[in-house]
């Protein structure tokens, strides 16, 4: 059932969505070579901790930690663990925070030191492939509209869409209707109303589109090996608009 939220909910989304801000904002400095995942999230966790938030991630149906983090051709799911970062990395940390019994989830990915231009091209345009569809998030458009917007943007780029994987609704819980897949037709799927909060999180490979899940359950990789880029924001549908919960506080990250 896809919920619309009251003025007090929105208010603690807007909240916990900028804990999330502010711990992206916070961890890209710790974004080097030699750092293991693990230690990014145990920062993170003291983090948001310290800020009064809820690593909601953390025992969600048993995924063990605060983040994910995705390193190349991992897409998704990512489990931190003792693997240090290289010079010429991608990462992405995908964080889901709670307060006061709501969520914000935002997802970035990071270069580590100096990349190669394939991973550039695919970090760019992969985040400009969610702002092709925040564009859409208005009220009277569709869910339709905004899938259809990802899609042509990563494909007219000639990169790959994953579609085993989409974005949601969010509010007390982490995942909620509706889902918001990458890939679809305009003017198709549920009706765009004020007070509604989603996530867009296109999930794209600089490769063919393919995946798989190791044995972990948890960790999903390019079926090629190619890289991959995440890029996610959770987004208020207004009255007359779009509000990003998430904002950027760093536009140099």
């Amino acid at each position: 059932m896809i919920t619309i939220k009251s003025e007090r909910e929105i208010e603690l989304m807007r909240h916990a969505g900028m804990l999330v801000s502010k711990m992206h904002q916070y961890i890209k400095p710790f974004i080097k070579e030699g750092i293991t995942t693990k230690e990014l999230d145990k920062l993170c966790e003291e983090f948001i901790l310290k800020n009064d938030g809820v690593p909601t991630c953390k025992g969600f149906e048993g995924f063990p930690c605060a983040l994910c983090t995705s390193v190349n051709d991992v897409v998704v799911h990512g489990i931190p663990d003792d693997t240090k970062l290289k010079n010429g990395d991608i990462i992405t940390i995908d964080v889901v925070i709670g307060y006061k019994g709501y969520q914000g989830d935002a997802a970035w990915t990071y270069a580590v030191g100096e990349i190669d231009q394939d991973k550039q091209y695919l970090m760019e345009h992969t985040e400009q492939s969610l702002y092709e569809g925040i564009k859409m998030a208005i009220p009277g458009n569709r869910i339709g509209d905004i899938s259809a917007a990802v899609q042509k943007y990563a494909e007219d780029h000639h990169l790959g869409v994953v579609r085993e994987l989409c974005g949601h609704g969010i509010g007390r819980d982490m995942h909620e209707d509706p889902e918001v897949p990458n890939y679809g037709i305009p003017h198709t799927g549920p009706l765009l109303k004020p007070g509604m909060v989603i996530c867009i999180e296109p999930m794209i490979t600089f490769g063919h589109r393919d995946v798989y899940i190791e044995d972990d359950e948890w960790t999903v990789r390019t079926l090629d090996q190619s890289p991959a880029a995440h890029y996610e924001h959770t987004v208020l549908i207004t009255e007359d608009g779009y509000e990003v919960l998430t904002p950027r506080l760093d536009e140099e990250m």
